[in-house]
């Protein structure tokens, strides 16, 4: 009996144990790196596009993506960065141009705009939006105009 229970203690330990994992395509270039524990992503991990430059990285939980991840272009820019949870987007997510900076930002729930969006252009607010469940319900096109019908502590 007890051979069994330090057999079955071992073995849990065996296959529970948390590894650091990299990936390669046919051509031995890397396409993602991060932790694995039970046959599942957790932690952070980072994938890659075929040239080798940063495509996305962010947490995992039980296979999920979840907390922060940013995402890059081909060519390394930043191109978005938000929240998720349960493997979907929620919150503030930033929407960046082809010179990495903010065009519009949004407020997700399960990967639908719902809450608002908010445009740049030039880093100046220029217009703003609120969306429920994805459909639109108002749009303002000055900053001016969205401050009168609305509480600035609502953008958090």
């Amino acid at each position: 009996m007890n051979k069994l229970i330090v057999l079955l203690l071992f073995s849990t330990a065996v296959f529970a144990q948390k590894t650091y994992q990299r990936n390669y395509d046919g051509n031995q270039n890397i396409i993602s790196q991060g932790w694995i524990e039970n046959n599942q992503k957790i932690k952070f991990w980072k994938f890659y596009y075929n040239n080798g430059t940063l495509k996305k990285e962010g947490h995992f939980l039980a296979n999920k993506e979840t907390k922060y991840w940013k995402f890059y272009t081909i060519n390394g820019h930043l191109e978005k960065e938000g929240h998720f949870q349960n493997g979907k987007k929620n919150n503030w997510w930033l929407f960046y141009d082809d010179m990495e900076k903010v065009n519009h930002k949004c407020q997700l729930k399960n990967n639908i705009k719902n809450g608002y969006c908010l445009i740049y252009n030039n880093e100046k607010l220029v217009s703003a939006s609120k969306y429920k469940a994805g459909k639109k319900l108002k749009e303002w096109s000055t900053f001016a105009s969205f401050k009168r019908e609305n509480k600035l502590s609502d953008l958090k």
